[in-house]
């Protein structure tokens, strides 16, 4: 469940959370939506051509790795209060 949640975090912030993290699925409702206007501004409004594609791109790609991260360590907590 922890690998799902990275990978869904990942590509989709938010999703991981809505996976694995109950605490914070409100949270991860808004993020996913956050995420989904922001995708549609990099790859659709903007283009690969314009100049603040790369830009967009490379802080998108850090945010989701810190997303991605969060749930790494979300789930590792809710993991470790379960196992005695």
């Amino acid at each position: 469940m922890k690998w799902l949640a990275v990978a869904g975090n990942f590509f989709f912030p938010g999703l991981g959370y809505l996976i694995a993290v109950p605490h914070k699925r409100a949270h991860g409702v808004l993020w996913l939506i956050a995420a989904i206007g922001f995708t549609y501004v990099e790859q659709v409004a903007l283009g690969p051509d314009h100049a603040a594609f790369w830009p967009m791109f490379a802080s998108v790609f850090v945010l989701n790795t810190a997303f991605a991260n969060d749930a790494y360590q979300e789930v590792g907590l809710l993991e470790a209060r379960v196992t005695p």
